[in-house]
């Protein structure tokens, strides 16, 4: 069933989805729907939850896997990585467009943040450990890069202009090198 609602919300978008084509793709019954998740909203929060986490399983691989010695620079990686992530249509629709509006924004924030708040919370650690970025609480800071980074998602989300995401990417490449430990003179 996930995979079916995955597909036809990416297509049609929440609210152009039927239970009963949902059933219907999933080849299975509309009470099979109802035992397993209780109705169309809880498949779609299903589906979001196993996005987030491949998503998030994806830029992880290039923040934490990654050639880069510089844990700073492996944040600028993940900047792009997660940004192209958003532009992906199955990530535009459902994760950006129909997960905040039918699951509302605490349970929407709340599965995001179960997903990336510690890939930031480990990155963030690691540059203050090898002394690129000031010593800030790490908690505090992780979450208000990850407000950062669910409002740049929601503006590359929205629109189609290069330029845009050029923009979104240089301003948050800009806030991580606010951060920057000027050296000891």
């Amino acid at each position: 069933m996930i995979a079916a609602a995955r597909r036809l919300f990416t297509e049609k978008g929440y609210e152009g989805v039927s239970a009963e084509e949902i059933v219907r793709e999933a080849g299975v019954t509309r009470g099979a729907l109802y035992h397993h998740f209780g109705g169309k909203a809880e498949l779609l929060e299903a589906v979001y939850e196993r996005l987030e986490a491949e998503s998030t399983e994806r830029v992880a691989h290039i923040v934490l896997d990654s050639d880069l010695h510089s844990p700073i620079e492996a944040m600028k990686a993940g900047i792009e990585a997660f940004l192209d992530e958003c532009a992906e249509p199955e990530l535009r629709q459902i994760a950006l467009h129909d997960a905040p509006a039918v699951l509302g924004w605490d349970r929407w924030r709340e599965i995001g943040a179960a997903n990336g708040l510690g890939l930031i919370e480990a990155s963030l650690a690691a540059a203050i450990e090898a002394g690129e970025i000031r010593q800030l609480p790490v908690g505090p800071t992780a979450h208000l890069l990850l407000g950062a980074l669910d409002e740049a998602a929601m503006l590359v989300a929205r629109s189609d202009d290069p330029a845009s995401r050029a923009e979104v990417t240089a301003i948050l490449v800009a806030l991580l090198d606010g951060f920057w430990v000027p050296p000891a003179l």
